[in-house]
């Protein structure tokens, strides 16, 4: 199996999961790194977030910034 212009593309799709459904998609054309993932905490997912909300990430490095803590809880929500 070939692949275009000879090598692999990365795409990342980042998203919160509700019972309801997807929230806050984001596509990224490429890896994702620690100042993509902070702008997509701060101008994507925070605006979606409620009071009481649970946001749980895994041990990815970008996910352990300070300011993606900071945001997540300013927005009344609990990181776990």
């Amino acid at each position: 199996m070939g692949f275009p212009h000879g090598h692999r593309k990365t795409t990342t799709l980042v998203a919160g999961l509700r019972m309801t459904g997807m929230v806050a998609p984001m596509v990224l054309d490429g890896p994702i790194n620690g100042d993509w993932f902070e702008a997509y905490v701060a101008q994507v997912l925070v605006p979606e977030l409620r009071p009481g909300d649970v946001v749980i990430m895994d041990n990815l490095s970008s996910h352990k910034r300070a300011a993606v803590k900071d945001r997540i809880e300013a927005a009344g929500a609990t990181l776990r």
